[in-house]
């Protein structure tokens, strides 16, 4: 057993839209890679993941495809999306001790038993002995240190690639809870909109994505920024360059903003009197790659009242909650995802 044990790993994932990460137990996250795979168009054999495969998507020629397996936080692709976990454990298990024993994976809040189903299978195919899943923001809860066994609310926003869930936590349990499918890639998505209706300007996913990192805003900011975009104009056919401004963005980004602020308030209004006491006292807490939108914080914060606080490291705070739960496990077990088998 001890040897089994010693050949035998412990992982937990943050299966998201946008990036995937793992955690090692003892190691701490080892991976953290865009949810991304190119594969053979022919062939259906993979030719690149993560990393590499970003680089390759929308500069491929006919032969290569890229594929995002995952939709909206949930599986779209299964093959895809299981040949994607396989090769980020290879890629994260590069010693002979391959066999997985336990599994934690970070899944959003309102998702379906059938998407359920499909995340612990993909799993399992993985060659996990194991598989649990926990809701993304009780994960990141856990991994913000927040006491989410005690008896008092605590609110979490956690904006992804692909959902948008929020939760208020108490007692090892969401007591209320919205999740929606409107999030980092439904902002990019405005912001490439925006370029092709104001400017006939045709520009990639990647360009957007840089110019919502870059110059993205929720608010009103101190000093406004301009960045200078690259893309092909519709009318012409001819590559084109122009400067867009932070304002220009801002309004570009109005609507799934809007959309997420509006789910902030609409589990607010969910939640029961007693629990809407505590987060009045503790604010809310924002995490995942949208946190990181300039003003995001200020914004929720002017519409809702109430004190809001971007956590420490956003990006990283469901995984390592996943992780923290995979080594205590025993401690977690009420946080865990109930699934009919």
């Amino acid at each position: 057993m001890a040897l089994f044990d010693f050949l035998s790993k412990d992982i937990a994932i943050d299966l998201g839209t946008a990036n995937t990460l793992v955690f090692v137990r003892g190691k701490g996250i080892v991976l953290n890679e865009p949810s991304i795979i190119a594969l053979d168009r022919t062939t259906r054999k993979v030719v690149a993941l993560g990393n590499e495969a970003r680089q390759m998507h929308e500069k491929t020629h006919r032969d290569i495809i890229t594929i995002k397996p995952l939709a909206d936080g949930v599986i779209a692709d299964y093959e895809a999306a299981e040949e994607l976990i396989k090769g980020l454990i290879r890629k994260t298990l590069k010693d002979f001790s391959t066999s997985i024993r336990r599994m934690v994976i970070g899944i959003p809040s309102g998702i379906t038993e059938v998407e359920k189903r499909a995340v612990r299978d993909s799993a399992e195919h993985a060659g996990a002995k194991e598989v649990y899943l926990v809701a993304e923001p009780m994960a990141a809860a856990v991994g913000m240190g927040l006491d989410v066994d005690a008896p008092f609310g605590n609110m979490v926003v956690d904006i992804g690639g692909g959902t948008t869930d929020i939760a208020v936590i108490s007692l090892s349990g969401i007591a209320s809870g919205e999740s929606i499918r409107v999030a980092g890639n439904e902002i990019t998505n405005a912001i490439l909109q925006h370029f092709r209706k104001t400017y006939n300007l045709a520009i990639g996913e990647r360009t957007a994505e840089e110019i919502k990192i870059k110059i993205g805003s929720a608010y009103e900011l101190e000093e406004e920024l301009i960045a200078t975009v690259k893309g092909r104009n519709l009318v012409t056919s001819l590559p084109e360059q122009r400067d867009v401004s932070s304002p220009e963005i801002r309004e570009a980004i109005a609507e799934p903003i809007g959309q997420i602020v509006n789910a902030v308030r609409r589990c607010l209004e969910a939640t029961p009197p007693e629990l809407s006491a505590d987060i009045l006292d503790r604010g809310i807490m924002l995490t995942g790659g949208g946190a990181l939108i300039k003003g995001l914080d200020k914004r929720i914060s002017e519409e809702t009242k109430l004190p809001v606080y971007v956590g420490e490291d956003p990006l990283t705070a469901v995984a390592r909650g996943t992780g923290r739960i995979l080594e205590n496990l025993d401690k977690y077990k009420s946080v865990l995802m109930k699934t009919k088998r």
